[in-house]
């Protein structure tokens, strides 16, 4: 416990040292700023149908077509992206395409997701599914990762093949994780292992691969863009854990998603699988819950999260965000001594483990 304290009090110190010039917020307005206007005429190219869904999915208009200021997800990934090509020495412009490429990425995952889960709210609007039907949705979403395959084979830059290779190997590895998340919902016994395993497949994987197309366009040396794809995939194992604790007790004002969505599924997040994985009274008590078919709404999706927490599952939770956090900037700090170079993909792992969105 001590040693990890003082690992945290290294890590704070290093990104309070690198907040005075970048601030999260810049980062990301700064990261929106220079994919938006590729991301805009990637959807542009797209037949009509497939166009007005992905547009709405990324809040630039509503179901008819009328713009709107809404401006879709945090872009994240495409800040990863260009955060690890300055980490690794190179031009962030000549990563553009690239960071582009991950967002359409991940929002080909989140439109295949809302359709699997059933979600019905994300981002505050009713998910492009519930307008516009699973069919198309579903379309849509292989759309825009043929768009973003198409961004990078199209691109000259002496990085751009390696790149589709990698991000292709990424979806694979998602699809996986994806994969292992819907059979766990059938399955009464999930191991810790299991799940966190699943966790670094679905959400890892694209983090990493976001750093790692960001060392790939640097031109960095194999050692740091295999480094950068652990911390991206360090920091995606903190993204989820910190998801799951919001899809049970967030702020749906905040979060864009109905309260108590997961637990209404009956998915093994993983603060669940930390309680039913316990030993204690609570976790004994949400297993039995879990077996059941009765439906998780009002006060009995209240009384079921209240399980969770006495089972220690969210305390757990956000324990190993923090951990696998410090493992990120212990590792990147190895990788690139220079804190001054890795000071906007510091702020972003901060950012990550302290979010409520």
């Amino acid at each position: 416990m001590c040693q990890r304290v003082i690992r945290r009090v290294k890590v704070m110190t290093a990104i309070t040292m690198n907040q005075g010039s970048r601030q999260a917020a810049e980062i990301l307005r700064e990261a929106r700023d220079l994919v938006d206007p590729v991301l805009r005429a990637s959807i542009g190219s797209l037949p009509a149908a497939m166009r007005r869904i992905g547009g709405y999915h990324l809040g630039w208009w509503d179901r008819h077509g009328v713009p709107q200021e809404s401006g879709g997800g945090k872009v994240l990934r495409p800040a990863l992206v260009l955060a690890a090509a300055r980490a690794a020495g190179g031009d962030t412009s000549g990563a553009i395409k690239a960071a582009a490429a991950v967002e359409l990425t991940h929002n080909f995952t989140l439109l295949h997701d809302d359709v699997m889960d059933g979600d019905l709210t994300r981002r505050h609007r009713p998910t492009a599914w519930s307008v516009f039907g699973r069919d198309d949705a579903i379309l849509a979403g292989d759309a825009l990762q043929a768009l973003a395959i198409r961004l990078l084979v199209e691109d000259m830059h002496p990085a751009a093949v390696r790149a589709a290779q990698r991000l292709t190997g990424c979806v694979i590895e998602l699809c996986e994780g994806q994969h292992d998340d819907c059979a766990f919902e059938g399955r009464d016994e999930v191991t810790l292992e299991q799940c966190l395993a699943m966790a670094g497949a679905k959400t890892g994987a694209l983090l990493g691969c976001a750093c790692a197309l960001g060392a790939l366009y640097a031109g960095a040396a194999d050692r740091v863009l295999e480094g950068l794809d652990a911390f991206g995939r360090e920091v995606g194992l903190a993204f989820q854990l910190i998801d799951d604790v919001l899809g049970i007790w967030g702020d749906p004002a905040v979060t864009g998603k109905p309260v108590g969505a997961d637990l209404a599924a009956r998915k093994k997040s993983l603060p669940v699988v930390a309680a039913l994985t316990s030993g204690t009274p609570a976790g004994a008590r949400l297993a039995a819950f879990y077996r059941t078919q009765r439906p998780v709404e009002g006060a009995l999706a209240t009384r079921t999260a209240d399980l969770v927490e006495r089972a220690g599952g969210r305390a757990w939770a956000q324990a190993q965000a923090a951990v696998h956090t410090d493992a990120a900037v212990t590792g990147l700090a190895t990788l690139l001594p220079d804190s001054a170079a890795a000071g906007d993909l510091l702020v972003l792992a901060e950012l990550i483990t302290h979010r409520n969105w």
